[in-house]
């Protein structure tokens, strides 16, 4: 079992900046891959980012592209999202997720085992 924690969420306004930390229970260095995914009411849970936790190689949306940044911390086993010049369609709930499985290409809901509770993100234009 992993438990995923999330924080840093809040309400910016466009053009503005937020971090969100992902503090997971296992190392993260022994995790296959760890993502961000958001939600908005109505829609699935899409990811806006992942990275192969030992390969290090990452992954984003193309809506998130050169504004958006994955990071892993794994000595503080910390999974981080910087999210840069934000804009009103990037409000959504934002969850961490984690699996110790090889899936393939580890962008899918259904590719994680481990979820964080979520953090919400609100921008305003």
């Amino acid at each position: 079992q992993v438990q995923l924690v999330e924080s840093g969420g809040g309400s910016v306004q466009a053009g503005g900046s937020l971090r969100l930390s992902c503090a997971a229970s296992a190392n993260t260095y022994s995790v296959y891959c760890m993502a961000w995914f958001r939600q908005t009411p109505g829609k699935e849970r899409e990811a806006v980012a992942r990275v192969y936790t030992r390969a290090g190689s990452t992954y984003y949306a193309d809506s998130v592209k050169r504004r958006f940044t994955i990071s892993q911390d794994n000595a503080k086993n910390v999974l981080s999202l910087q999210m840069n010049g934000l804009k009103p369609d990037d409000t959504a709930m934002y969850y961490c997720a984690a699996t110790k499985s090889g899936h393939y290409p580890c962008t899918r809901e259904v590719d994680f085992d481990f979820w964080g509770q979520g953090t919400q993100v609100t921008v305003s234009s």
